[in-house]
């Protein structure tokens, strides 16, 4: 029988382009992956600065991670044993360096990685150098200035601590602490202080510290070390989380040579663990003893302020005045007397000087009045308009005029002119 199943179909050609790829024409991993090897190896070498971790021998070649230390990122790097050899003991976990790496894209296991052929260690000059440079653009920002310091509160309840897990650090606060106020509590986070994860560990420390509404003070202690040892403490990721606390912050670290930034920016610093312990919590023995002096003082104070009071008390009850208050009116009495009989001789002084003058004013006045003149049998006449005649001429016939004489007044009227 004829076999009717259809023929199979030839395979479509890849894609020329990663971007000519679809989801029925995708590359295969086989495909893809030596494409991606092929761009990285046209990538130049490249001098790369980090923290060596993990250093691994095996053979001639050292294996080994380069870790950012400001951000948590990290390169897997390659590199001959025989490189690092004059650096002997110097090159080891935590050491700071530049490597001369190439990167390399392992098609197998789709991997970046870098194989380097030379290595440097980061000078302790130049590690200074950027620390200098830190601290001024710091500076700049404020972060140092005195009045972003907040005051530690007088006796916290609850003290935050972040320290080594293991070591004196913890002992120095806690007992020293405990020895001034027993009643004091902490919160420990023990962490690495040290190394490649000094400065996420205790940046988280600090922030689960100051998230935690019970801690009134957080205090970062460390038991001194060597400056490279005291490196994570002059990062600029841990000395802006200690900027960004809310709750106040001690730093006892206790460096004395060269002060790590964190000693700048925290609230208060401290010379040692133990010394942040006597300045997180007062002395009881001394504050009794200042509890006590204070009501020394007050006591006696009190009772120089009411011995005082009853001897002027005293005196005032022997004062003539107290047993005869009276005293105290009888000159204003004889005051108010002696001024009311003056103003009373003033005012009758002074209404018979006026009625004197009043009577030869009206004297005076009646002298000059018409009114006199009419007593004696003289009359005004005057015109209906009021206007005094003077002369015959003046009227005419028929005009009515006013007479006015002595006692009143009469009207008459003109029958020749």
């Amino acid at each position: 029988m004829p076999d009717d199943s259809p023929a199979p179909t030839a395979p479509l050609p890849l894609p020329l382009k990663a971007a000519d790829t679809t989801p029925e024409r995708p590359w295969p991993v086989r495909h893809l992956a030596p494409k991606v090897a092929d761009y990285v190896a046209r990538m130049p070498p490249v001098w790369v600065e980090g923290q060596v971790l993990n250093v691994r021998r095996w053979n001639s070649l050292l294996f080994l991670t380069l870790r950012d230390t400001d951000l948590d990122m990290s390169l897997s790097v390659t590199l001959p044993a025989v490189a690092a050899m004059s650096l002997g003991d110097r090159f080891a976990d935590g050491a700071h360096v530049v490597v001369h790496a190439r990167p390399q894209y392992q098609v197998k296991k789709g991997a970046l990685g870098f194989s380097a052929d030379r290595v440097r260690l980061v000078g302790l000059g130049e590690l200074l150098a950027r620390i200098e440079h830190l601290k001024g653009v710091l500076a700049a920002e404020g972060l140092f200035d005195e009045s972003r310091k907040r005051p530690l509160p007088f006796l916290p309840a609850v003290v935050g601590l972040v320290c080594a897990q293991q070591g004196d650090a913890e002992h120095d606060v806690v007992s020293n602490a405990r020895a001034r106020w027993p009643g004091v509590q902490f919160e420990i986070r023990r962490v690495t202080v040290q190394g490649a994860e000094a400065v996420p560990s205790v940046t988280a420390a600090i922030a689960e510290l100051d998230a935690d509404p019970r801690v009134e003070v957080v205090v970062v202690a460390r038991g001194g070390g060597s400056f490279e040892d005291l490196l994570p403490f002059s990062n600029e990721t841990l000395v802006r989380a200690a900027a960004a606390c809310r709750t106040p912050l001690v730093s006892a670290i206790g460096h004395h040579m060269d002060a790590p930034l964190l000693d700048l920016v925290a609230d208060l610093r401290a010379s040692t663990p133990t010394d942040a312990a006597k300045r997180v919590v007062p002395d009881v023995t001394e504050e009794r003893a200042r509890i006590a002096q204070a009501r020394t003082r007050t006591r006696a104070a009190l009772t120089h302020r009411l011995a005082r009071e009853q001897a002027a008390l005293d005196h005032w009850r022997t004062r003539p005045v107290m047993a005869r208050p009276e005293t105290l009116v009888d000159p204003h009495e004889r005051t108010l007397r002696d001024q009311t009989a003056r103003g009373r001789a003033v005012l009758d002084a002074a209404l018979a000087h006026a009625a004197t003058a009043t009577a030869r004013l009206a004297g005076q006045v009646r002298a000059l009045s018409p009114a006199a003149t009419l007593e004696r049998g003289y009359a005004v006449v005057q015109r209906a308009d009021g206007a005094v005649v003077r002369d015959p001429a003046e009227v005419a016939t028929g005009d009515r005029l006013r007479v006015r004489v002595a006692a009143g007044e009469l009207a008459a009227d003109v029958v020749d002119a």
